[in-house]
């Protein structure tokens, strides 16, 4: 067992959400008890203690859209790529990379993506893969990173016909052998989604091959009216949104998440409610890549599950949380929105998102809740508690502030440094992969 204790407790348990001076017993792969720390060390004395030093013991972040292909992108440059627009985002810079990514490049993304997270506190990641260089395997070789590495994953491959038939063929069936691998595992550390790409690169013909190859394994995690080439591509071929293309597929569902949904009419907000759809937003990637700012606090006045994601841009959840309530303010050209709507979308959204797919209750401390803890090191120097917890995450705390990160059950970061990782290692291979992978887009040698 272990014994995470001598500092302050958020839960995110209504029940039980504050206790000043805590802490979490870990029995295995769950939470078994939370309470006062000096009561549980003595009724536990064997348990192996792990120090937090007066920080913040909180539950492991979650992050509900990423995407590890972009892992080798940090620094990156791409000679001639200048992108004015959205869609020449994806051309000079996305599909180039993933067109270019093998497996092994696959696996780095994957090493460095996780290398960031476990060091961020996240625990918990949705990934919506691309590879259209080597397809086969390759969520199949995330997989294998994210067991070595201890993340809990809920893994999809972007279908889209950018490439062609043949490489929209293999997407398809990377989808559907994973959904059939993981349903057959039943693993909760482990999961799958069905994943599409844009829904301009998607005809209805290739929706009626999802579905099918789907057959009901699991829910989709799509990309929706991010650019409004999407909309425009729906209204221009098929003479209806975006969204309401998804309905009419039979995509739409209680167990599916659209990512980004900045173009979403009132319209089709109704059609993602009513079909008990969820959404996931991507503050800063949105921003980045000039798209627009997403109408979360309209689709979540409406009673839509509306999840946050950082979609690569960074690891840094508490960072995203920051971000979203500027842009919603700044868009809203009102300082006293979003604040509530922010804070649940991490802390309350994100894990009812995970509950979908994850048995063991993620996002919370208490008796039989998934074992995935954290330590922040964070030293207020004004009052904290759970009075004014949440002031603390927007204003002052930071992904960086991360000391020690458990994983279901498994201390693999304490007091920062990574425990049975070899970081030298993986950096180095990440590094020759990165640099294969450069040269390539540049034709030159790094």
């Amino acid at each position: 067992m272990l014994l995470v204790g001598n500092g302050q407790v958020i839960t995110r348990n209504p029940e039980q959400p504050y206790l000043k001076d805590g802490a979490v017993l870990i029995d295995g792969e769950e939470i078994r008890k939370v309470g006062p720390f000096e009561e549980l060390k003595k009724e536990y004395p064997d348990a192996e203690f792990v120090d937090a030093r007066g920080g913040i013991i909180m539950p492991g972040l979650i992050n509900a859209h990423t995407h590890i292909y972009s892992g080798l992108a940090r620094g990156l440059s791409i000679a001639g790529n200048n992108p004015t627009n959205f869609l020449e985002i994806l051309d000079g810079t996305w599909w180039a990379i993933d067109r270019r990514l093998t497996l092994e490049g696959t696996r780095a993304c994957a090493y460095a993506t996780i290398l960031d997270c476990i060091r961020d506190g996240v625990t918990t990641i949705f990934d919506h893969h691309a590879s259209f260089c080597e397809i086969p395997g390759s969520l199949f070789a995330i997989k294998d990173v994210c067991k070595e590495m201890g993340m809990r994953a809920c893994l999809c491959y972007e279908v889209s016909e950018r490439d062609g038939e043949e490489k929209c063929a293999q997407s398809i069936q990377e989808n559907a052998d994973f959904a059939r691998w993981a349903a057959k595992e039943d693993d909760d550390m482990i999961k799958a989604m069905f994943g599409g790409h844009a829904l301009f690169t998607i005809s209805d013909k290739t929706f009626e091959k999802m579905v099918k190859a789907n057959d009901g394994l699991t829910g989709f995690h799509i990309h929706v009216c991010e650019g409004m080439n999407d909309v425009y591509d729906s209204l221009r071929n098929y003479g209806c949104r975006p969204v309401e293309r998804l309905l009419y597929n039979g995509l739409l569902g209680e167990r599916t998440l659209l990512g980004h949904c900045i173009h979403v009419s009132p319209a089709e907000m109704d059609i993602i409610k009513e079909t008990g759809t969820m959404a996931v937003n991507n503050p800063e990637s949105n921003m980045g890549n000039a798209v627009g700012c997403a109408p979360v606090l309209q689709m979540m006045k409406k009673g839509i599950t509306v999840g946050m994601g950082t979609d690569a841009y960074t690891h840094d959840m508490l960072e995203s949380l920051k971000v979203f309530l500027i842009i919603q303010r700044h868009n809203a050209a009102m300082p006293n929105v979003a604040w509530g709507e922010d804070v649940q979308m991490l802390f309350e959204n994100n894990p009812k998102i995970a509950a979908k797919y994850f048995k063991k209750p993620l996002g919370v401390l208490k008796k039989g809740a998934a074992a995935d803890v954290i330590v922040m090191d964070y030293k207020p120097f004004t009052p904290f508690s759970d009075e004014n917890v949440d002031g603390h995450m927007i204003f002052g705390m930071e992904g960086k502030n991360c000391r020690t990160t458990i994983i279901n059950g498994k201390v693999l970061y304490r007091d920062r440094a990574f425990v049975g990782i070899d970081e030298e290692k993986l950096n180095a291979f990440c590094l020759e992969q990165s640099r294969k992978l450069w040269g390539e887009l540049n034709h030159r040698q790094y």
